[in-house]
């Protein structure tokens, strides 16, 4: 008997940290339903690539009933992790990278070009170029954390964005956007997953890959994302709910970044 676990990445698409759009990946609605128990005793790999975790010797299948087939040992070792760390009850919400990679060989490498087509979409209207008019100290603040990304993107992607002041869209170049495209080939399944998880999560492309490049750390991409919110939280203080569901984000936009790092040896 195979198992499987529940899919989740590529997300509804809104503005910000709310964001949001694209494609929509399967995602399941067991998370609702009781959770299955602990059905095995012991969690292997098998030769690769690609690589696939075994439980009790059997290959772990997608929700689609494909192999989990892994690309890298480093991904497979972080995802045998996720399935030994289960106790009683097999926990999705706890195995991000199981979840993201199903999404990844069930929904995203059926459909490439529509996701990276989403992407780029999001780096024409990204977060990082719509500024504040006031007041000063954010306006300050949205520069001294978003000026050195949009400088690293006209010089590691030959990328020239238009930052605007105020909500109204502008057109980016389509030279710009080009280049962004560029930047996500090849299209590979697991790393546009990873990409678009972030980016929807932040509502910035450049964000996405300024981490997958290695400019930004997960960390710092994250703080980025939320100079608005932050400014505000100074002013008025934290709301509890609010709060939680940042950090609950926070935990799938880390475990993109991980997702796009363990792809590489």
């Amino acid at each position: 008997m195979s198992s499987t676990a529940n899919g989740n990445g590529p997300g509804t698409k809104k503005r910000s940290s709310e964001a949001s759009g694209g494609p929509k990946s399967p995602i399941s609605d067991s998370l609702s339903k009781p959770l299955p128990k602990r059905f095995y005793k012991t969690v292997t790999l098998s030769e690769g690539p690609p690589f696939q975790v075994l439980l009790d010797g059997r290959p772990v299948k997608t929700p689609k009933k494909r192999p989990l087939a892994l690309p890298s040992r480093k991904l497979a070792d972080a995802i045998s992790a996720e399935w030994s760390a289960q106790d009683a009850v097999i926990d999705p919400s706890t195995m991000p990278l199981t979840r993201f990679s199903n999404t990844a060989l069930d929904a995203v490498s059926d459909a490439t070009s529509a996701v990276a087509a989403d992407i780029v979409a999001y780096a024409g209207r990204d977060l990082l170029c719509y500024r504040a008019e006031a007041p000063q100290e954010l306006i300050a603040r949205q520069a001294q954390a978003w000026d050195p990304i949009l400088d690293w993107a006209q010089e590691a992607l030959d990328a020239r964005f238009v930052v605007v002041s105020g909500v109204m869209p502008v057109d980016q170049p389509m030279a710009t956007l080009e280049r962004v495209a560029s930047a996500l080939e090849p299209h590979e399944p697991f790393r546009l997953t990873g990409l678009h998880v972030m980016t929807t999560l932040t509502g910035s492309a450049l964000l996405a890959l300024a981490v997958a490049r290695g400019f930004l750390s997960q960390e710092q991409a994250w703080t980025a994302a939320h100079v608005d919110e932050d400014y505000q939280i100074s002013l008025w203080g934290e709301d509890e709910e609010a709060s939680a569901k940042r950090k609950r984000r926070e935990k799938d936009f880390a475990a993109a970044s991980r997702l796009i790092a363990s792809l590489t040896a």
